[in-house]
């Protein structure tokens, strides 16, 4: 049985984030996979991505994956990445996409309007670079990790959870938003921990050795 699958739908680095994955589980094996069967034999389940939403769902489904990815999310430890966050949602403002409703609520582009620092400066879109993450409870995965530590980021949009208990973290650009969230065996995170180095690196080493209880 593989320990890891990492869901491949054919967006994203999937790359580097299997190489953080065989960094912190050398004695696990890995796999990158958009074989369905694999990932519903996996033990825990990567579901990583970059990319418009659109896209996303429609290489998904062109893949067969859907099924496999919401069962995986309520079976076993899943952790969802940057677009893995976003897709579990029910609705994205971006192209005005339906999600896979695992979760109920909705995904936000940045308000123009907002996008400025308590200078008046005028802040990007996207949200791009190191930003801090504010723990908002405790769970496996925050293990180690302090609050507040710094994680990278690159994205334009970001979920509203119709539950605001789903939220396990948050960050602000300008305004809080939420950076992560946690529910059962599933954690899921806006931030890319691949390249978020020590932050990151033990935010996977956790994932890899939780059971999925929370």
């Amino acid at each position: 049985m593989t320990d890891i699958a990492v869901v491949d739908y054919g967006m994203g680095n999937l790359r580097s984030v299997s190489k953080a994955l065989e960094h912190v589980a050398p004695n696990q094996t890995v796999i990158v996979t958009s074989d369905p069967a694999q990932i519903a034999a996996a033990r825990r389940v990567v579901f990583p991505g970059q990319g418009a939403m659109p896209d996303c769902m429609r290489e998904l489904d062109a893949r067969g994956l859907r099924n496999a990815v919401i069962a995986a999310a309520a079976e076993k430890p899943f952790l969802g990445i940057c677009i893995g966050l976003q897709l579990l949602f029910e609705h994205s403002e971006e192209g005005n996409a339906a999600g896979l409703g695992v979760l109920k609520g909705k995904v936000k582009r940045f308000a123009a309007a907002e996008m400025h620092d308590e200078h008046g400066a005028k802040l990007k879109v996207p949200h791009m670079g190191w930003n801090q993450v504010y723990q908002s409870l405790e769970h496996p995965l925050w293990h180690g990790i302090a609050d507040g530590e710094r994680f990278y980021y690159v994205h334009s949009y970001y979920v509203l959870p119709e539950d605001a208990g789903l939220a396990a973290g948050y960050s602000e650009y300008p305004k809080r938003f939420t950076s992560s969230i946690a529910r059962g065996n599933l954690f899921a995170v806006q931030f890319h921990p691949e390249k978020s180095h020590d932050a990151g690196l033990k935010l996977l080493s956790n994932f890899v050795r939780w059971d999925g209880v929370f």
